[in-house]
């Protein structure tokens, strides 16, 4: 048996020495130490053995056992190190590469204009008010004395959201207008910002989906004259003193008497080109003193109060100021071009 032994340990010291990974390790321990391993059999045989050899026998096969524990535990060590070296060799870093440049982003040229526009307002007295994409047609026309039979209220015109039309996605932010009239009493002095939506066909000048920023001034005493000059601060402060407005006579629902409003085309310089359609001027939108049926229709005395609105074209006064010939360029997502502003 002695001999048995001797020749378990010197096989079990070998394929230790030579064992190359982990899982090879982990089946010798199995082999010599697990439960039915060889020297576990063993161990079971002494009952086998004569009185006076069992002593010695079950000595040299615990001495046998712990040395073969010792070794497994020794390579097992061995084998960890090498493994933990090959996969940090393999998930290394190389610092020979070029570094991930991190993009910082800003805020879009449209939004970066409307604060602008909102500062300008703010040093004049006005406040910010919003109201939803989605509007009554009450609200977006009615209220504002827009009669059934006006063009704007045709579905080639306007996006209903319902068979009876009740429901719209509104045309314009004077709903926005009509919302604040109806939960506060004069003096008003808002802008209203945001998104409106038309069948309009897309060209360098005209989208669908565009933003506005319309006004309103409410107070015992207004006239047209105020209006202008708020608009000629306005157009002075944003886009310099070189910038020309003028007025022209025109007709809208809400507004009695009303004008629209042009601003003088810096691409051209009042020549005329592709942008202002040769006419030397960028039209920006409608403005006018409020109708006393609008004010009748939220509660105002028209006896006692005027008022006046205004509205632009976010896009159009932002191709005036950043320089910038076709709308389509702020919603089609082109890096390039963002990354400007």
């Amino acid at each position: 048996m002695n001999d048995k032994l001797a020749i378990i340990g010197t096989e079990a010291e070998e394929k230790i020495s030579g064992c190359r990974s982990l899982a090879e390790l982990e089946a010798l321990r199995v082999l010599y130490l697990g439960r039915k391993g060889e020297l576990t059999e063993l161990l079971k045989s002494v009952s086998s053995l004569p009185s006076e050899e069992r002593p010695s026998f079950g000595a040299a096969t615990n001495r046998l056992k712990a040395r073969i524990g010792e070794l497994l535990d020794a390579r097992k060590s061995a084998l960890s190190a090498v493994e933990l070296e090959s996969r940090h060799s393999q998930e290394a870093l190389d610092f020979t590469l070029p570094g991930r440049q991190s993009f910082a982003g800003h805020r879009h040229p449209l939004s970066q204009l409307l604060e602008e526009i909102s500062d300008i307002f703010h040093g004049m007295g006005f406040s910010v008010a919003e109201g939803p994409d989605v509007e009554t047609s009450w609200n977006n026309f009615d209220a504002l004395n827009t009669p059934q039979n006006h063009p704007s209220r045709d579905m080639q015109d306007t996006f209903y959201l319902n068979n009876d039309q009740s429901l719209l996605l509104r045309t314009h932010t004077s709903p926005v207008q009509i919302r604040t009239m109806l939960s506060q009493k004069p003096p008003v002095r808002i802008i209203a910002p945001g998104r409106c939506y038309r069948r309009d066909a897309i060209d360098a000048s005209h989208m669908p989906v565009f933003q506005q920023c319309e006004g309103l001034y409410v107070d015992k005493k207004a006239s047209l004259a105020d209006l202008k000059g708020i608009l000629n601060y306005f157009a002075h402060q944003l886009l310099g003193e070189k910038i020309k407005i003028r007025f022209r006579p025109h007709f809208f629902p809400f507004t009695e008497p009303s004008v629209e409003y042009d601003f003088s085309c810096l691409f051209c310089g009042g020549q005329g080109c592709r942008v202002c359609k040769q006419s030397g001027w960028l039209e920006i939108s409608g403005a006018g003193m409020v109708d006393p049926n609008v004010f009748k229709n939220v509660g105002y005395d028209p006896e006692t109060c005027q008022g006046f609105a205004w509205g632009l074209g976010l896009e159009r006064v932002a191709m005036l100021r950043y320089g910038i010939n076709d709308i389509r360029l702020f919603y089609q997502g082109d890096m390039r071009f963002l990354k400007q502003f």
